[in-house]
Order: structure tokens, then sequence, then C-alpha cells
């Protein structure tokens, strides 16, 4: 995972920065999202695959897959890829992007797990506190897990709140373990 975010970061750091100069960062964001999910097309995988093939060749089937949802900056970007045999990295570029554009626009996506339906007022204040705690715009993702029994686990990037049952029922019991 390490090597493929290394082979990836100058790639998706080009990206951004030529989207960010052009004051285009959503439509790179949607090309590179539309373009991490063609490349992970079983078709379309043994195509970047084939040998027989040429890396111009797999560049101008990828682009003709993607049509005119590709300007020719981006039809240019996935050339590049192919002639660089990157194309498969397409995925980990797509999520780096997605980083960058997050830290430059001061935002994170947070996910939380709730044992029960949150409220929109709960919701609203759970924003609250996390925009304060991270200093950041939080754009919540709710999802339900009967499993957590009661409470919440908020996830935004490396942290990781767990405020469920289950969590403080497990540290319970590694503690009386030690």
């Amino acid at each position: 995972m390490a090597e493929l975010t290394t082979l990836a970061r100058p790639y998706a750091k080009a990206a951004f920065e030529y989207a960010q100069g052009n004051q285009q960062l959503a439509a790179w964001s949607a090309m590179l999202g539309l373009a991490a999910a063609v490349s992970q097309d079983d078709h379309m995988q043994r195509v970047l695959q084939a040998p027989r093939l040429t890396s111009a060749e797999k560049a101008a089937a990828f682009n003709e897959v993607c049509g005119d949802k590709f300007d020719a900056k981006a039809q240019n970007f996935i050339s590049v890829l192919s002639e660089n045999d990157r194309l498969a990295l397409l995925p980990e570029i797509a999520a780096l992007f997605e980083t960058y554009k997050a830290e430059q626009e001061k935002s994170v996506d947070v996910e939380v797990t709730s044992a029960f339906a949150l409220s929109t007022e709960q919701q609203d204040k759970l924003a609250k506190v996390l925009n304060a705690r991270l200093s950041r715009e939080v754009r919540l993702h709710v999802t339900e897990d009967a499993s957590l029994l009661g409470g919440v686990v908020v996830r935004a990037g490396d942290l990781v709140i767990d405020g469920s049952v289950r969590g403080k029922l497990a540290k319970l019991a590694e503690a009386l373990k030690s």
C-alpha cells in the first residue's frame, strides 16, 4: 500500500497543482473519480494488462470509454499515465487528490457509525463539536450498526473516537485482563 502511494503521489500532486492553478478542482476531482472507476472495470483491466497493446493504444481505449467527460488536459494526463505504465494507480491518485483538495479547502469527511439513527438535531450538534475540535468544515456520513449496542464511533482520517458501548466494554475487558 505504501509503495502504491509513493508511486501515485507525484501524479496526484501534479494534477492537484494544475487543477488548483486553473480553478478546476471540482472538475478534476470528478474526472479522477471517473477515471478511477473506469480503471477498476473488469473489461478495462484486461485492456490495460494486454501485452500486445502499446501505451498509446491503451490510453486511446481509456479516453474513448470516458468520451466527452474528459477535456484535452485530462486526456493528456491519461496518456502520460499510460506511457509510464501507471493507469492502475488511478484509484490511489484520485484518493490522494481528494486528500490534497480537502486540505486546501479546510474540510474533512467524517464517518459516524451509530447504534441508532441520529436525528438531524443530533447530527448538527455533532458536526459543530467536530468543527471546533478539528478546525475544519466537517461533512458527516452517518451509518447505523446495531452491534455497537449504544453510542457512536467517529472516524476522521487518522482520528478515531470510539464512544460506543462495545468499545467501552472491550476496554474494560482489557483492563481486567491486565
